[in-house]
């Protein structure tokens, strides 16, 4: 989604937490740095992913897993994996060294097996690093390493 797929937006409100503002939608889409996918069955939303490209002045670009969201009758077809897969290829398009997701430990996409994860926090959220590299290869120094490489869950390549 990009710049004039307002409408598109504003037709999957119900795969949202609440519905989406027109104005927010807008502001979202005419950022480059803001991406949101949405897939269809039949023609219907059933799912979406959003995410958002983060930059620190050491560390370089990561995109943001901001939101995941399948709808109910949709669920366990393999629909939101393809769609964080599809972030993730956009996210290595756009020169991302990782990408990551904070999770409630109540959220069902919180289910992430036990051995999946290295180290949990003790706050109600969880981190999860979903692709990872060294943030500047050939470093000596480990505070130059990408820290979720060394904290957090490695989930695909």
């Amino acid at each position: 989604m990009g710049p004039g797929d307002d409408e598109r937006v504003m037709a999957a409100g119900d795969l949202f937490d609440d519905q989406p503002r027109k104005e927010a939608v807008t502001r979202f889409l005419a950022d480059p740095g803001h991406h949101l996918l949405i897939a269809y069955y039949q023609d219907a939303p059933v799912g979406f992913v959003s995410g958002v490209e983060v930059t620190h002045p050491d560390k370089g670009t990561e995109m943001f897993l901001y939101e995941l969201g399948v709808d109910s009758g949709h669920r366990h077809h393999g629909i939101g994996t393809a769609l964080v897969e599809k972030l993730a290829e956009l996210a290595k398009s756009k020169g991302c060294y990782g990408m990551w997701v904070l999770v409630d430990d109540e959220n069902a996409a919180g289910d992430i097996p036990q051995g999946a994860r290295r180290r949990r926090k003790p706050a109600s959220h969880v981190l999860v690093a979903v692709l990872s590299r060294p943030a500047h290869p050939g470093s000596a120094h480990p505070s130059h390493h990408n820290p979720l490489r060394r904290q957090e869950a490695k989930l695909t390549a």
